[in-house]
């Protein structure tokens, strides 16, 4: 019998993939898509729709307008500034690292675990899937290896069912994530990648541009 999963889908490139394998190696019960005020809300939520319509998954978007109480990031403070262009290095550690600050939310990843573990719990499902890489997690220790062991030993206190979370992509680039979309034939036309909600990626926030390199250097794997 598969286990069953929750996947936390953004619609960016690497919840998207963990949403494909989670379809192939589980029953999904349930995709969530969180809106936590963030620019790209409207397009995250849009994309999530279609996607988890295409693979007959069911979904639910979760509002979280309480994270502007507690952080002024770029991604939810519109008066603040989201590094773009040449701001962004991303093979320059030191600078990913500052640009890095402007977004960070604190304890997003935490908040969305424990969220999806309580769903999970309730739908008896065994996992909770979301969208980790090791190119990120240089920056963003919350998508590293070490915090997902150490979010799956909390669960065995917090859940009855001891829920874990599973990322197929945690030690993975974003170029080898782009390689396995394109063998699971993800559509990366229905993939919103952008910190910004404009009619189309700005193709210039860190997000689009590790984006578009790990498209175009994936084809090459």
């Amino acid at each position: 019998m598969k286990p069953r999963s929750v996947v936390l889908l953004s619609s960016g490139l690497d919840s998207t993939v963990n949403l494909y394998e989670a379809k192939q190696v589980s029953d999904v019960a349930l995709a969530i898509t969180f809106d936590y005020g963030q620019r790209a809300a409207a397009r995250e939520i849009q994309s999530a729709a279609r996607l988890t319509t295409k693979l007959g998954i069911a979904h639910k978007v979760l509002q979280l307008e309480w994270f502007k109480d507690f952080t002024q990031t770029s991604l939810v403070n519109r008066s603040a500034e989201v590094p773009t262009a040449q701001t962004v290095k991303i093979d320059d550690l030191k600078q990913s690292g500052e640009t890095a600050k402007a977004v960070w939310v604190p304890n997003r990843n935490g908040i969305f675990l424990n969220i999806a573990a309580a769903f999970a719990e309730g739908l008896k499902a065994n996992w909770i899937v979301p969208g980790f890489n090791a190119e990120e997690a240089a920056t963003f220790p919350d998508n590293s290896q070490a915090y997902l062991e150490a979010a799956t030993h909390t669960f065995k206190y917090s859940t009855s069912n001891h829920v874990q979370v599973r990322c197929f992509t945690t030690q993975m680039t974003k170029t080898q994530i782009a390689a396995r979309g394109r063998e699971l034939n993800v559509d990366f036309e229905m993939i919103w990648p952008c910190y910004f909600g404009s009619e189309k990626p700005c193709g210039e926030c860190e997000s689009c541009q590790r984006f578009t390199r790990a498209i175009e250097a994936g084809r090459a794997i």
